[in-house]
């Protein structure tokens, strides 16, 4: 009788898990900066229950219909948590938050200042109480100070950060097109929590971490920062082009399209002078020799290369400013951005479960090759997931019925 064969081993090891699996992550959050510092949290494998008002949720829900009726800012921030809709202003909407912390490692809060620290929920009682927590505070201006207590939404922040004063032309300063202050403070609340976690495997002990939006921003400022402290002048605005540095600027092309080129130093010009401006007398032109001399001479600089692009397709220019080594991209717009050639050649595209359906999401930025793939969950409806999760504390059907009748729960 023939004897089966063993099937052969594979060659191939078993994907690393997530670095955060089996982490825990509660969150009393809202609008940006909270939201999107706990969705890296998610998409690196922690487990985060979302905790919202049950009238209405995250506010941010209601910013927009733009994702297939849903939010968009919502969207992007919330993909892969779990939501239980909760009121903490009613005792026993906080017992069952405390229940939640129990078996928690980290907890993030946005509250509007001194909000936590009226229901309890600031990270120094919080870690008193639960010596394992890392609790995280983000906030607008930080926990002291004059403007501890004011307002703070994301292009208030631009605003004071300085942002907005060096961002924009030469007549009018814009904001970013993009929620800077809050992006900054969600990325420094993300790594301050995976720091903390480090320091708590050596420790034993979590502790508490604050975040404040004009902090983040303000060391995001940096270099317009120490530009004009040291050197005593605020670089200017310049639209698209480099304060310091020329050519450095989009141009628009036969086409109708904007080609945007960098010239870091003064090989790079000459090379531009000679294989894609066509003008091989400009290289050693004592006027745009230097950048010294092409940033005083700016209008000029800018005028001898408006003119060459200007007779060239986006497509044309493009090959000759490769060509000739020189850095360049093309001006796209956000659809374009979402058609990228390069994000669909390295397959950066997902979907992701949403109560209107699937939604197109990006991978996130961080790759971690060899590992589990990114856990990219669904975006959760408020209160999805209420009953689940207070079931999972034991709480019966009686008791989850009442509080459901009494709204503390939604």
């Amino acid at each position: 009788m023939a004897t089966a064969t063993a099937p052969e081993p594979s060659s191939e090891p078993a994907p690393e898990p997530l670095p955060l699996d089996g982490i825990t992550v509660v969150a009393v959050e809202q609008a940006v900066s909270a939201p999107f510092a706990t969705r890296q949290l998610a998409d690196l494998g922690a487990r985060v229950i979302k905790v919202e008002r049950p009238d209405g949720g995250d506010f941010a829900r209601g910013y927009d219909t733009a994702a297939h009726g849903l939010a968009s800012h919502f969207v992007w921030a919330n993909r892969g948590k779990e939501s239980i809709a909760l009121d903490l202003k009613d005792p026993r909407g906080r017992e069952v938050l405390h229940g939640l912390l129990a078996g928690a490692d980290v907890f993030v809060q946005n509250l509007a200042q001194g909000a936590a620290a009226r229901l309890g929920l600031d990270s120094a009682a919080l870690c008193a109480r639960y010596p394992r927590l890392v609790a995280v505070d983000v906030s607008g201006y930080g926990p002291e100070g004059p403007y501890a207590h004011k307002r703070a939404y994301d292009m208030l922040v631009q605003c004071e950060a300085g942002l907005v004063s060096v961002t924009g032309t030469p007549e009018q300063p814009v904001k970013a097109g993009i929620p800077a202050a809050d992006i900054a403070a969600a990325m420094y609340a993300f790594s301050g929590v995976l720091a903390a976690l480090l320091r708590r495997g050596v420790t034993g002990r979590g502790g508490r971490v604050e975040v404040s939006m004009l902090d983040a921003l303000a060391e995001w400022m940096g270099h317009p920062l120490h530009h004009t402290m040291h050197g005593g002048e605020q670089p200017v605005r310049t639209g698209l082009a480099h304060a310091v540095i020329a050519p450095y600027d989009a141009y628009a092309t036969a086409d109708g399209d904007r080609v945007l080129l960098s010239v870091q130093n003064d090989r790079e010009w000459a090379r531009l002078a000679r294989q894609v401006l066509e003008r091989p007398e400009l290289a050693d032109d004592p006027a745009y020799a230097t950048n010294t001399a092409r940033t005083s001479n700016r209008e000029k600089t800018d005028a001898v290369v408006a003119e060459a692009l200007g007779r060239l397709g986006a497509d044309e220019a493009i090959g000759r400013l490769e060509a000739a080594a020189i850095a360049c991209a093309r001006l796209n717009s956000v659809a374009q951005l979402a058609g990228h050639p390069q994000l669909a050649a390295r397959d950066r595209w997902r979907e992701v479960g949403s109560p209107a359906g699937p939604l197109r999401a990006l991978l996130p930025p961080i790759g971690l090759p060899g590992g589990a793939a990114p856990h990219m969950g669904a975006v959760p409806a408020l209160g999805e997931h209420t009953e689940a999760l207070l079931r999972a504390l034991g709480m019966a059907d009686a008791q989850i019925s009442e509080l459901r009748r009494d709204g503390v729960i939604g």
